[in-house]
Order: structure tokens, then sequence, then C-alpha cells
């Protein structure tokens, strides 16, 4: 599978921009999509790169040549990138392509990038199925088998373990969109997500795509490319395909509704009894140690939980849209699972695309069922903290006044720092009392800091009270005046 195959498709209708004969003639090894400013840690040699160009700034030359470096570095085959944003390929990341030696190619706002992949998996299992010493399809038995074991209600490790039966000691997975392994080959050893998820872990692997949310896909894995004939991996792709639209896709609803109950009723006024049968309705203890979980994503937080061996959850929307998850994290050794969901988030937020936004709060751990109301509203605070540097914020990080204050929503902080600061304006006034109370209120420091005489120190602090109302000898005050510089 070469670039010039995908140039020659008169579906796709793909223009090439630059790229010499030899460097299209490159063997594609796979397709990573990525909008990633600095992508390399992600690709793999031999890849295609499609990106849709949401990172490209008008003008800012440096991020074109620093994008296709890192192409180049990582030895990507060419660059795809889509025309759908800006109207056309900036003339720009042409000029560092050419320059870095990196064949890109234009996708018209009518292809999707999709349909490119697809494109080119097809194209690269049908030259691997090509090959005259495979056996290029399952047994007769073996799809029989398949088929009872599908109709019996059968798990995705059990029919990956019968349909690779016949191919000897093969390890083969299949894996999550986040690299969580959802089953394997008994010969097959256990790989971390982190591993598992990189573009660059080689073999062969072919995506079964899903309907749902980008967390949904699967991927089934071959490490060795030529341990299985391409043909019978797609139809081993096709009964994974099938039990997890059929019998897991029927389970999960039913655990989905389960958490809706239960979310609902926590978010509402209900009586202990019907708390307590919500609970068992979604497969939970009647008493804890429980801990409640709030996120802006329930898809992605049903990902996340599902990475955390032994434990036992209820995942529901809430009235108000939010995803409320009820763990039970009685019986585990490890029990700060706040921790282990954030080690995790990166993997998540790679998989739900650059534009996702994922945060995550956590509450206090509830006792029992009449604690889970309170476990909800911290839950919800934390996640109000949460941003962009720390995306999964546990309650019991709240250790500062800063903490504490980021949980309060932006506009009751703007309303506070305005009637508390508003008289000083954003002028002297405004940096000196910063710098008086990051001082301890030393006038020596201040005024050092500032190059000022102490008691022109003391005459703008005078004025800082006076307008203020606040007295600067009173704890209180001093705390009132040092939380509203930071609701700016």
């Amino acid at each position: 599978m070469h670039v010039l195959d995908l140039l020659r498709s008169d579906n796709l209708g793909l223009t090439l921009l630059w790229g010499e004969e030899a460097l299209l003639g490159q063997e594609v090894s796979g397709v990573t999509a990525t909008d990633l400013e600095d992508p390399g840690r992600f690709l793999g040699p031999g890849e295609l790169v499609l990106s849709g160009l949401v990172w490209w700034a008008d003008g800012d030359l440096g991020k074109a040549d620093r994008f296709v470096s890192a192409l180049a570095d990582a030895g990507a085959t060419a660059l795809l990138a889509g025309e759908e944003t800006h109207g056309k390929v900036p003339d720009a990341l042409v000029d560092a392509c050419r320059a870095h030696r990196v064949p890109i190619v234009a996708v018209p706002a009518r292809t999707s990038f999709r349909a490119v992949t697809e494109a080119v998996y097809l194209r690269h299992w049908g030259d691997l199925s090509r090959r005259p010493t495979r056996t290029f399809a399952l047994p007769s038995n073996v799809r029989a088998e398949l088929s009872r074991l599908l109709e019996n209600g059968a798990g995705p490790g059990e029919l990956l373990e019968r349909a690779c039966a016949h191919l000897g000691r093969v390890d083969c997975y299949l894996l999550s969109a986040s690299g969580r392994t959802v089953a394997r080959t008994p010969s097959a050893p256990a790989i971390p997500a982190q591993r598992a998820a990189s573009p660059s872990r080689g073999g062969l692997t072919l995506r079964i795509e899903a309907d749902g949310s980008a967390y949904d896909a699967w991927q089934l894995h071959v490490p060795d490319a030529d341990a299985a004939p391409p043909r019978v991996l797609h139809e081993i792709a096709e009964v994974l395909a099938q039990h997890r639209d059929g019998p897991a896709h029927r389970e999960t609803a039913a655990a989905r509704a389960a958490g809706r109950e239960l979310a609902a009723l926590l978010a509402g006024d209900c009586e202990p009894a019907a708390l307590e049968e919500a609970l068992a309705a979604a497969g939970l203890p009647a008493q804890g140690p429980f801990r409640v979980l709030v996120a802006t994503s329930g898809p992605a937080l049903a990902e996340a939980l599902a990475h955390v061996a032994g434990l036992v959850w209820a995942l529901g929307e809430a009235p108000g849209g939010e995803a409320v998850a009820v763990l039970y994290e009685g019986g585990r050794a490890e029990t700060d699972t706040t921790a282990g969901l954030r080690a995790l988030w990166p993997l998540l937020q790679v998989c739900g695309g650059p534009e996702a936004d994922l945060r995550l709060g956590a509450g206090a751990t509830a006792a029992g069922p009449e604690d889970l109301r309170a476990s909800l509203t911290q839950a919800r605070f934390a996640l109000t903290a949460a941003d962009a540097v720390a995306p999964v914020r546990g309650v019991e990080q709240l250790e500062t006044l800063g903490g504490l204050m980021a949980g309060v929503p932006e506009e009751v902080r703007a309303v506070f720092g305005e009637r508390v600061l508003g008289a000083l304006g954003d002028g002297m006034l405004r940096e000196t009392l910063e710098v008086f109370l990051a001082n301890n209120c030393s006038w020596a420091r201040t005024a050092q800091a500032l190059h000022l005489h102490v008691n022109t120190v003391h005459y703008r602090m005078e004025r800082v009270q006076l307008l203020t109302g606040r007295d600067l000898s009173r704890l209180d005050h001093k705390l009132d005046l040092y939380a509203a510089l930071r609701c700016r």
C-alpha cells in the first residue's frame, strides 16, 4: 500500500500538493489522525498522518515547521491535510513539507477522514491476503462454534480464545480505544494501557468501529504481523462486533438504565428505602464505603472506570446532564481510585480529541447510603475546580484557600472580587496590596520589592483600607482582600 494508491482513487478526490515519486512509493504501515501541534510521540514509522489543521494559526510559520518536523523525525510517509477547517491547505504548510521532504496531500471537505482510513486498511489487508502461503478464512467448524458461543452469550475473552485456537500459540488482543485490554489470548502477555494505546506499538491492528462515542471503538491487535491471515482477523473482528452490538450492548443498556435511576434519586429527594433499592438494582451493596464521581463525559468516565480492576460501580446521567458514578470501594487493596483515574486521564484525552472537555470531580468516601448526597455535592464542587492543568480533582485536594476558590463559579468570583476591590481600580493600589499580602504584611519587604520608600507603602495601604472598608490589622479582613485578589 502506497500513497500513490490513494491518489489514484476516484472516490476520495485527493490532490497532491507536493511529493516526489520515490517518496510517494514508500510502503504505508498505518494511519494516525491527529490535531496535536507536536504529534511526534504518537507516530510510528511508515504511517500516514491525517490532520484537520485545527492547530494551525494564520501567519505562524513556526507552528507549521514544528509540526512537519515531528512527522519527518517519526518517519511518517505523508501528511493528508483536511481543507474543511481553513478552506484550503496553507501555503506555509506545503513549504514546510517540501523543506522536510514529507509528501503532502489535500483532503477535500466532502471526504471524511474515516473514508481515507478505511481505504488504506482495506487495501492494506487485501495486499496481505493475496500471499499464496496463507489459509485465508476461518475453518467451518470454528465458525460454527463461534456462532453457538454468540447465541449462548459468551464473553469477548472466550470468543477470542476459541477464534484463535486453530492458529496455535498466537498473541492476540482486543483493545479499547484508550488501550484497555478487553480480552487477550492465553499466550498473550499483559500490556499496560499506555503502551497498548501507543500508535507505535507495531504489529497489525484492525479497528472495529462503533456507532457510539470515540471510546466505544475496539481494536483487534496482533503484535506479530505474520501470526494470522488477514481474512481470518477480519472474520474474528466481525464476530466480536456482533457480540459488542448484541449481548454486550443489551447488558450495557440495562446497567445504564439502573445507573440513571440511581443518579436521579441522588440528585433529587427520596426516601432511604428507595435509594437502597436503586443501589441493589445497580449491582451495588447496601453499605459502603462508596464514593461519588461527577464528570463532563459519561462515555469517557465509563471507559476510565473499566480500566480499574475489581472496581464495582454504577454510572448514569443525572437530570441536569452531568455524568454521575457511584463506586463501591470495599474489598480492594487500592483505595485511592482518584489517583488511578488521574494517571489514566491523558489516554482518554488523546482518545477524545483535542477539543474534548474532559474533567472529573470526586467526592469524599461515603460510609453508607445516607452519605451519598454529601459525596455528590463534594464531587460537583471538585468538578468546578478542575481545569486543563488538573482535569481530575478530588475534594481532598482542596487544601488551600486558592483551591477552594477555584471551585466557586466564575460568575460568583467576579462579583465578589469587584465588590471588595472595585474601588481600587487595576493600578498601583491593587498591585501594592498584592505584594503587601504576599510579603506577610511586612512594610519593609513590600517597599523593597516595589522599590518604594516605606512611607509610600504606608500611604498606599491607608488608601486601600479607606477605599475597601477593610482593617489590615484584622485577620478576617486580610482574608477578604486575599480571596478577592484570587477572584481575578
